[in-house]
């Protein structure tokens, strides 16, 4: 059984992460600053992630709670811009994930996955993106400091794998993480209340199997990929969408349906991902 540590387990995402892992045989630990939800199905720990001793000290066991993990889930963060101050959430952020990189070199541990952001690709899109569907093809482009340190710990995780061959530090950037409580919503959505982020979304479980085939995949060094639920979160069609609200960004192929504008390609060919969760099975009409 592989044992998987999984920072930030409490959280949103995390919760759906866990829960997937278990089910998939997987022994999960997670260490959070929150407590898990009643019966989750991993063992606990409250870790300061920015306590470099504590991140040292959980990867290779504490007390007699777990001895050695094999791989690491990073998914622990200050989740989004505007929560904390923007020194804070830089300070936080960078520096949890600094301590989550150099700890698990130093135990020898070489699967490593954590959680990105969507928002390096130039979220909020003010200014409007190269082309869409937006892809892991062009330079991040942060706008805010919550972007900004996703974008300084991908150029970190560069550099990890650039010291160890053998490392794999898959970043994936997460679209805006949704349950099925969050659907009832959508209905009231409007396009001008969804376009920072190009009407994207990722529901938790597909945004799960998505962590789950980056550890298993055999892939070595760093890569990016983009993590979004196939479709958008309006009724509205892509093609509409674009031609209204992007009318000078070239769009590179046919747009169908309702597909997200968000490029999700790659993670469909380098991991084998095939999201299939909709909001639209979800919602009464």
């Amino acid at each position: 059984m592989t044992a998987v540590l999984v920072t930030g387990g409490s959280g949103k995402l995390g919760r759906a992460v866990v829960t997937h892992l278990a089910e998939h045989g997987y022994d999960v630990v997670n260490v959070d600053t929150a407590a898990p939800p009643p019966g989750q199905p991993a063992r606990f720990t409250r870790v300061d992630l920015t306590d470099l001793g504590q991140v040292v000290e959980v990867m290779h066991g504490v007390d007699d709670r777990y001895r050695g993990i094999d791989a690491v889930v990073h998914l622990a963060a200050i989740p989004a811009p505007g929560l904390r101050p923007s020194g804070a959430t830089f300070a936080n952020n960078v520096v949890a994930t600094h301590h989550v990189f150099l700890a698990a070199r130093q135990a020898g541990i070489r699967n490593v996955v954590w959680a990105s952001s969507e928002t390096v690709l130039g979220l909020p899109f003010e200014t409007p993106p190269p082309y869409v569907p937006v892809d892991e093809e062009y330079a991040v482009r942060p706008e805010s400091t919550y972007s900004l340190g996703k974008a300084v710990e991908e150029e970190m995780a560069r550099h990890f794998a650039r010291w160890d061959p053998e490392l794999k530090i898959l970043a994936l950037r997460f679209s805006n993480v949704m349950v099925e409580e969050d659907y009832a919503q959508f209905a009231s959505f409007r396009p001008e209340d969804r376009d920072w982020n190009l009407w994207s979304y990722i529901d938790a479980v597909d945004g799960a199997e998505a962590v789950r085939l980056a550890l298993e995949s055999d892939l070595r060094g760093f890569e990016a990929f983009v993590i979004a639920s196939p479709d958008t979160v309006l009724e509205t069609p892509s093609a509409e969408l674009a031609a209204t609200y992007l009318p000078d960004v070239p769009v590179r192929r046919p747009l169908e349906g309702h597909e997200t504008l968000l490029g999700i390609d790659k993670a469909r060919r380098l991991l084998g991902w095939a999201p299939r969760r909709s909001w639209r099975y979800h919602v009464e009409r």
